[in-house]
């Protein structure tokens, strides 16, 4: 059992690393749209671009962080019941 327990931590892993090589070649993609735009604009310009990156990363990040406050305050207030008869049949 514990073999099988390092073989599943090193399938997981591997699986993990393989996605993440996979990924790289999107890392040094550029949107060439924003790179003119910012290249040719003034400082309100620039300014504009910051302010609309930030509008559109500020609410993902607090909805995240707020769903995960949620579910770890109201974790304990959801109790299952572990009978063996039970198993399965809240699905």
């Amino acid at each position: 059992m514990k073999l099988e327990s390092r073989l599943r931590t090193v399938y997981v892993a591997l699986t993990g690393l393989v996605l993440l090589l996979t990924a790289l070649p999107a890392f040094s993609q550029n949107c060439a749209l924003c790179y003119t735009q910012a290249a040719s604009a003034g400082a309100r310009m620039i300014q504009a671009l910051k302010s609309g990156i930030l509008v559109l990363i500020i609410p993902p990040t607090l909805g995240s962080i707020g769903m995960i406050f949620v579910v770890h305050h109201k974790r304990n207030q959801v109790r299952r019941t572990e009978s063996p008869d039970e198993f399965g049949q809240d699905w």
